[in-house]
This record gives C-alpha cells, sequence and structure tokens, in this order.
C-alpha cells in the first residue's frame, strides 16, 4: 500500500487523565509518519498487558520519545517496510514501547518479526511482550536448563503461561502458583505442577517436591512479601528474577540466605531498553523459539478477544483476574 492512499487520521485510545478503565477513549489522531529505520503496520490486533494498566494509572509512564497512547505489542501487516527485510502486505507482529492501540503503528525495524507459521493474527498480537519478557530473563540473566526446576509465579498470566511453556519445551520441571482450582488446572494442562497460593504454602510444596532441594530458578511478577518466602524456596546456586511488583516494590530482606545459599537475585525491564537491545532478543526469539511456535508445541494463550472501542473492558477483565493468559484488542 503506498504512502498515498494512507487516510490522514486514524482511531487510537487515548488516556484522558490517570484512572481507572474509564479514562480510556477513542478518539481520531493524525497517522504518524515512520522513520526511514522504522516499519510502519496496519494495526490489525494489539495485545493487552498489566503495564497497559499501570500506565493508564500513572504509574507506569512512557519511556522519552514514545507514544503516549497504550499498548506494548501488535499485530498486522506491513504498510511501509522502511529499510527492512520486509514488503508491503507481509503479515507481522512486534514489541512497541507504546503506540499500540491504534489502527497505524511505527516500530524501528529491530522489533519487528513475521508472524509465525500457521498462527493467527489475534494470537501473533499476544507474543511479543510476553515472550521477549520471559526469553530475556529466563535464558539469559537466569540461565535456565533443561533438567532445571523452575518456579513460575502467576501461572495463570499471559507471563506465566509463557513461561510455562517454554521451560517445559526446554526440558525443565516447572511449578507454578495460581489462585484457583481452575486456573490450576488449566496451568497442568500446560505442562505445570500447579499450587493454589490461597490455600498452599508454596515453599512447602516445592521443596516436597523436589525431596528438600528447592528450585534453581524463580520468575516473579509479584515482589513484597514473597521476597523471604521466595529465597527460602531457591536451591543452592539459585536464582531469582524479579520482573513485577504486584506486590508491592519494598520487602525485609534477610541476606543469610544469599549468602549461605550463593544466591543470585536480580531483575529488569523491558520497555525502555533500545531497539538495538530488542533486536537482539528478537533474533534468538526468531531461531529458537518461532519454530516451537510455527510446530504448535508452544502457543500464546488468547482468553478473550475486544473490539477496539472497547479498551476499558478489557482493562477490567484483566485487573478482576478474569482473563487466562491474555486479551487481545481487535482493530
Amino acid at each position: 500500500m503506498p504512502m498515498t492512499t494512507l487516510p490522514k487520521m486514524m482511531r487510537a485510545i487515548e488516556i484522558s487523565e490517570p484512572g481507572g478503565p474509564d479514562v480510556l477513549h477513542v478518539v481520531q489522531r493524525p497517522v504518524v509518519e515512520p522513520r526511514a529505520d522504522e516499519v510502519l503496520i496496519r494495526v490489525e490486533a494489539a495485545g493487552v498487558n498489566r503495564p497497559d494498566v499501570m500506565q493508564r494509572m500513572g504509574k507506569y509512564p512512557p519511556p522519552p520519545g514514545a507514544p503516549d497512547i497504550p499498548g506494548l505489542e501488535i499485530a498486522g501487516t506491513v504498510v511501509t517496510p522502511g529499510e527492512s527485510r520486509f514488503r508491503s502486505g507481509d503479515r507481522v507482529c512486534a514489541l512497541v514501547a507504546g503506540g499500540g492501540y491504534a489502527e497505524y503503528c511505527a516500530v524501528p525495524v529491530e522489533q519487528v518479526l513475521p508472524v509465525p507459521s500457521g498462527v493467527s493474527t489475534v494470537e501473533a498480537a499476544a507474543i511479543p511482550e510476553t515472550f521477549f519478557t520471559v526469553w530475556t530473563n529466563l535464558f539469559q540473566p537466569a540461565r535456565l536448563n533443561s533438567g532445571d526446576t523452575l518456579l513460575a509465579h502467576g501461572g495463570a498470566s499471559g507471563i506465566g503461561t509463557t513461561a510455562i511453556q517454554l521451560a517445559v519445551a526446554f526440558g525443565a520441571r516447572v511449578f507454578t502458583t495460581a489462585g484457583s482450582n481452575e486456573r490450576c488446572l488449566a496451568c497442568e494442562r500446560l505442562g505445570a505442577l500447579p499450587i493454589n497460593y490461597k490455600v498452599e504454602d508454596f515453599v512447602r510444596v516445592v521443596r516436597d517436591g523436589t525431596e528438600g532441594r528447592g528450585v534453581d530458578v524463580i520468575l516473579d511478577i509479584i515482589g513484597g512479601e514473597y521476597l523471604p518466602r521466595n529465597l527460602e524456596a531457591l536451591a543452592m546456586n539459585g536464582r531469582l528474577v524479579q520482573i513485577g511488583l504486584i506486590g508491592g516494590s519494598r520487602a525485609s530482606l534477610d541476606l543469610r540466605p544469599v549468602l549461605q545459599k550463593r544466591l543470585t537475585i536480580t531483575g529488569s525491564t523491558l520497555r525502555a531498553r533500545t531497539p538495538t537491545e530488542k533486536g537482539a532478543i528478537a533474533r534468538d526469539l526468531e531461531a529458537r523459539v518461532w519454530p516451537l511456535l510455527a510446530q504448535g508445541s508452544v502457543t500464546p494463550i488468547v482468553d478473550a478477544q475486544f473490539p477496539l472501542e472497547r479498551a476499558a473492558d478489557a482493562h477490567r477483565a484483566l485487573e478482576a483476574g478474569e482473563i487466562f493468559g491474555k486479551a487481545v484488542l481487535v482493530i
């Protein structure tokens, strides 16, 4: 599609002010003009993630230069390929620093990937944010290996369902926490050993399940009071990766287990990284994970779809814990 056929305006979701879901409104914005090092994508679907909720509440502002429109992952078709390997009309998905809740989005070329074979556009929109996050944390600083044991907190979330599947695919044994028997069963179907954290102590369960040894890696989106319990649940030379703070950012820490068990505690965020850094993750994913997606041995879990104008309802469902895996906006 040549640039001359593009509309001048597009629909997008705007955050009118920090607050609840009702502050999300459909507005008309000028269609973004891509730079030479960007790909312009006609967005057909956009993933909904907890960082979007945090941005809406005023707790996670976009990094400098990023659009104020929420949305961190998209799928659709290439309109203007820029200096990339893609052609107009190619089906792609992309990680973005913002701007996903809109009809068009300009994306640095490094962050654009082909939609895996056999994956729908809606499914593809649920891939980038969670797969980039899980890959760069579990398989890089945490060094998860075949034969390791993982505890993934929040197994019913987009991060959790992705972590379970990738860890199992690469030969790890996985424990996961979830908040109901139904969600535990769903996690079990993905290959995890579920723990209902509302009625079970995850420390006791993982220690009993590992003959007292503990797990090699913990991927935690909770934080807060989970920190000392996570350290207790780790094995010798264990690695704790903190990637979320749903339970709060402050906790009391006894450093003795860190010394005695030679533990590593690390954490990261993804959004503010440079396109070059994100591009390196993208290349790893395309080489090592895209074949698994094409085979169907790993799949994005899309639990609910909403039209763009119902973005507020998607946020309500996510905040109410009604979504298993991901919710996606269809545009």
